[in-house]
Formats: C-alpha cells, structure tokens, sequence
C-alpha cells in the first residue's frame, strides 16, 4: 500500500486532496499547448530516404551490370550477340531456354557472393550401396553344415556331431546343376550341407570339390531341388579382377553373418597381398579390410563398388583375437582354381559295384589332432590290408593321402567319393606326405585300384 499523506482512501480507490487538482490542471494545460514542429522535419527525413533508396538502386544496378558483362565475357555470350547483329534488337529466341537458365543462374549466384570467383569442382563418394547390393544379392547364399569329427577326449576318440553355418557365392552352373563357391572349413566334415536361397527356399548340397590349403570348396545343387521360383529368383555372381584393386578402394561384405542370415558390411582396402600365417605353419596372401568379417561371413563375397566379386571372405584367417581387420582370398588367386573344383566329377559316377578299391582304413586327420601331434592335413592310412592295391603300390601305415587323380582331399569321406569315380584296373595318381626322420616328405605314387572284395 502506499502511505502518502496527499492522498485519502475512500473505498476502493484512492482520491487526491484538494490542492492536487490545481497542480493536474496546469499540466494538462502546458500539455495542451501545440509542439514546434523542427525546422525541415518530415521533408528532411523524406528527402534523406529518397537519396538512400536512389544510392542503393543504383548501386545494385551497377553491380548487376558488372556481372552480367562478366557473366558475357567468360561464357563468350557477347560474342554471339555480336554475330546475332544489334544488342539492341537482339530476342531471346536466338538462345535456348537452358542457356537463358544458366545465365540468369550464374547471376544470381554472383549477386548472393558465390559468384564467379568460386571455380573448385566439388565431388563427392555416396555411402549408398542400397542398388549393388540388391542387384548382387541374388547370387549370395548361407550354408548350414551339419558335420561329424572325430576329437581326442582324455585320450579316447570320440565322435562329435555339430552344426556349424557360413556363406556361398553361386559362381556357375551346368547341365544338372547348381554350383556355388564357398571356404572348405564352412563345408568340412559335413554330413549334411542345406544351402539357402534369397527366396528363404532351402536345398540340399553335395561337395563337389575341394582345396583345403587354399580354403577353397566347391558345392553343388541339383535342379531337381530347386522350385521354378527360386530358379528365377537366383543370379550367377559377377567375377572381378583383385589385382586392380587399390589402397582405401571401398568394399562390401555379405555373408551369413552370426548365422542369423545375409547382412551387409562395409569398409575399405586396408592392405594387398598380405602375407599371414595359417595355423597349419603356412602363409598365404590375402585382401585386408576393415569390413566386418564375423563368424558366418566365411565363404561370402567381398565386392567392389560394381558389384562384382574380388574375394572370398574367410574369418578362420586372423580369427577373433583382433577387431577392424578381417581378411579375404583374392578373386584373381582363387578364380582357376574354382574352375578347376568346378568340373569335378563331371564324368558318370560307377554305379555297378566295378569302382576302384585301395585296401586301406583311412582316418580324417582334424584339426585338433594336427595341432597335438603335428601331423598334415590330410587321409591318414591307419592301416594297409596285406596284397591289396595300396601295398601293391607302395603306400604305408602312417601315410598322409593328400591327392588323388589330381584331386585334393582332406577327409576319408572325400576319398571315397573320388574312388566313386574310378573303375577297378584303373590306374591312378595318389600324392601323399609321408614321415621321413621326423620331417614330412612329398610323394607321388601311381596305384591300380583292383576290385572291392
């Protein structure tokens, strides 16, 4: 509240004294009283305006004009003007709606400061792959191995069975049919192989060839399994060329990632022809990438911006002990020898009980049991049977079978499939590693097969 003796409270509102009145009334008569108006007021500040919008119309104009010429002079439009004739009778017809465009769009980007001065190109590297990947994914597939090996458990073997799954590229196709690249650790040991397609169809798989030093196999599908739905929905994948490729190129992965089905990474050439050691003690060059590369991924494509195959991706190489660094086999490395897997088995397997027979007991060497014993990958010859063809040609218990017919295996199930495809009296090459004072040693043997007893 205020507390001002010259005013009364009555009720609701406040009155002023009685000398107050006189004092309002003076005021209001000096506020009663007309203003002096400034000497050239609203004339002054007119005529100031009008000199301010005349100096900045003139200057836009001389600045539109300067850059028009400018435009002229560095589009060499006044000299068409000059061989049109007169400027001044010259018509828009004499030019094209695009260069009209481009002449009125030059000058408005002089007049807003990105004028003529700016001549630096600006390009750019879009991080959208959406159409190669829905062009290539067609011809990637995902692998489920049901396998079986055998393990060392407290000294006794024992027989393990698993599912393991990975990735494929469907990379040909013959008379019968399907053929489809992938690694031979995704289909080692398989006892059952399903192979899935981009329409969520599945079909059985039979090895067609293999080369485990090169992590390379071979699958194949018959027609016969697939649905005219899933032939039309598939594609044969396009090959590339590795050895073109170039430091900080960007790639693509795909592959079964997780076994959770297709996914899609990206990244760039971190290195070529990089030198690493498998665990078996050998070295191999290969494609390095920052691409994840996950458990699953194995067998699948890795890509260039074309879309076209320039590896086979492998996460068994480096494994998991480091992150951002995953490793591919080189198209161009891979590539004959993919062919090579590819007409395997072409001629007719021997169905009337007349195949080739050896006379061993043949062990798959895994592995575990090369790491605990050093032995090489391969068939290892438990025992030769006395007067069969294999004693005959000169193979021995401890022998490591590594080619047969030019063929190379690592399974006893894959040497039975190859003998499948010889007949009794045939003579055939057989490379196997066999222990000389304690170092494996090379050899190639020729063996007649004779006739299952």
């Amino acid at each position: 509240m205020y507390n001002n003796e010259n005013y009364t409270n009555s009720g609701n509102y406040y009155q002023p004294s009685v000398s107050e009145p006189q004092v309002y009334e003076a005021d209001l008569q000096e506020a009663g009283k007309p203003k002096k108006q400034k000497k050239n007021g609203r004339a002054g500040r007119f005529f100031k305006k009008t000199v301010a919008c005349a100096s900045i119309g003139l200057c836009f104009g001389l600045c539109a004009g300067v850059g028009i010429y400018a435009v002229g002079e560095g589009t060499g439009v006044f000299d068409k003007w000059q061989q049109a004739g007169d400027v001044s009778s010259l018509h828009t017809e004499q030019f094209s709606p695009e260069e009209i465009q481009a002449m009125v769009d030059k000058v408005q980007a002089m007049a807003e400061g990105n004028g003529a001065h700016n001549t630096t190109n600006i390009t750019s590297v879009s991080s959208d792959v959406t159409e190669v990947v829905e062009k290539v994914m067609p011809s990637m597939v995902s692998i489920i191995n049901q396998y079986s090996e055998r393990v060392t458990y407290f000294g006794q073997p024992l027989e393990r069975e698993g599912n393991a799954s990975g990735s494929g590229i469907i990379v040909g196709e013959n008379e019968t049919e399907l053929l489809i690249a992938t690694n031979y650790h995704v289909i080692e040991d398989a006892k059952k192989l399903t192979v899935y397609f981009i329409d969520n169809t599945e079909a059985k798989a039979t090895v067609k060839g293999t080369d485990a030093d090169m992590d390379l196999a071979v699958i194949a599908v018959p027609f016969t399994e697939l649905e005219e739905g899933t032939k039309n929905a598939i594609s044969i994948a396009r090959m590339g060329d590795s050895d073109s490729l170039k430091l900080g190129e960007p790639v693509i992965a795909i592959g079964n990632a997780m076994g959770y089905g297709q996914s899609v990474t990206g990244g760039w050439v971190s290195a070529l022809n990089r030198e690493v050691e498998l665990e078996d003690g050998s070295t191999g060059t290969f494609i390095q990438t920052d691409a994840a590369i996950n458990p699953g991924n194995s067998g699948g494509a890795l890509l260039n911006v074309n879309g076209e195959v320039i590896g086979i991706n492998s996460n068994k190489i480096g494994g998991t002990f480091v992150e951002g660094i995953g490793y591919a086999i080189p198209i161009s490395a891979a590539q004959p020898i993919l062919e090579d897997l590819m007409t395997k088995g072409q001629g007719e397997k021997v169905t009337d009980g007349t195949s080739g027979y050896l006379g061993i007991v043949p062990q798959s060497v895994t592995e575990e049991i090369t790491e605990l014993y050093g032995i090489p990958k391969g068939v290892f010859v438990s025992r030769v049977e006395e007067g069969t063809p294999a004693a005959e040609g000169g193979i021995r218990q401890g022998d490591i079978i590594r080619k047969i017919g030019g063929t190379r295996i690592s399974t006893a199930e894959e040497l039975r499939q190859e003998l499948g495809y010889y007949h009794a009296g045939e003579t055939v090459e057989i490379v196997i590693m066999r222990n000389q004072d304690g170092e494996y040693e090379e050899i190639t043997l020729e063996v007649t097969l004779g006739s299952r007893p």
